[in-house]
């Protein structure tokens, strides 16, 4: 039995003037346009309807498409007027661009690929921290990236003794801290939190080029009259000077060795009330800078 001949479709060639109308069935769903729409720009559209390449059509005169048609009004439109507005939906921008790229249109296909760009680059959170699992997984991180590294050690389970009455709020003030300065310097220093880590309570560690630069830790033991005590601090000046001082390892080279040995003078370095992030980044830099040429004259 010959289906094709029941169904009286067959192939033909179409051509005409611009302004002849033709009916289309895109996988079920119906179109109405004219040859000069369909011809307007150099694509597969063109081909099939100035003469070159066989059409499917039906008994009716529909020419056949095998296309989802969902977005061919798209498509139409595009031809048209050269530009269309592109779907809100990442999952539709998918769909049109599978069809900009099936019937050869490349600007169409170069705007939504620029809209999907977009949308990743929207969809991407401003801040990642990796949270490691491991001393291999945190080794990975540090020497894979080029930024500099900043670590925060939280683990107040570690503690052998009972805690002071400060070291809990000090303990969230560090953690805290550390929120604040990876969303500050969020694209320039990798921050990653350790919760399974060493022994250690609260401990700060800064890495350049792979290699540790500096730690703070922030516990220590006091002893009482009748036993000991676990403190935990947090020197914010000290942490806050470090943070600015391993922003000197984001150039490849790496910092010079005299500005190193500047950023280690603790002396300059007192409470830091900032107005802005700006303001204080430009005059920690500044101070370091500045005891760099103290310490050559």
């Amino acid at each position: 039995m010959d289906l094709k001949k029941m169904s009286g479709d067959h192939k033909t060639l179409i051509k005409g003037s611009p302004s002849q109308y033709v009916k289309l069935n895109v996988g079920g769903t119906l179109f109405y346009t004219t040859i000069g729409t369909l011809t307007k720009s150099d694509n597969m559209l063109r081909t099939m309807f100035s003469g070159r390449m066989e059409v499917l059509t039906d008994s009716e005169g529909w020419i056949l498409i095998d296309r989802c048609g969902k977005h061919f009004g798209t498509i139409l439109n595009y031809l048209r007027d050269g530009t269309v507005a592109l779907p809100d939906s990442y999952r539709e921008v998918m769909e049109l661009l599978a069809e900009a790229k099936y019937f050869l249109i490349e600007e169409l296909t170069d705007s939504c690929q620029q809209a999907l760009s977009k949308k990743e680059r929207e969809a991407e959170p401003i801040c990642r921290v990796p949270l490691i699992t491991s001393q291999k997984e945190e080794q990975l991180l540090i020497m894979s990236t080029s930024k500099p590294v900043v670590k925060l050690l939280i683990n107040r389970h570690n503690n052998k003794y009972s805690y002071t009455s400060t070291s809990d709020d000090n303990l969230l003030k560090n953690i805290e801290l550390f929120d604040k300065l990876s969303l500050r310097f969020s694209g320039r220093v990798l921050f990653i939190k350790d919760v399974i880590g060493s022994n250690e309570i609260c401990c700060w560690s800064f890495f350049g080029h792979g290699k540790k630069c500096a730690e703070v830790c922030c516990t220590s033991i006091v002893y009482a009259t009748d036993k000991k005590h676990t403190k935990v601090e947090f020197p914010e000046a000290r942490i806050y000077e470090e943070t600015l001082g391993i922003l000197l390892y984001e150039s490849r080279n790496g910092p010079d060795q005299d500005l190193i040995q500047a950023t280690s003078s603790r002396g300059a370095v007192g409470g830091l009330s900032c107005t802005s992030d700006e303001e204080e980044e430009r005059s920690g830099l500044a101070r370091l800078r500045s005891n760099k040429q103290n310490n050559q004259s």
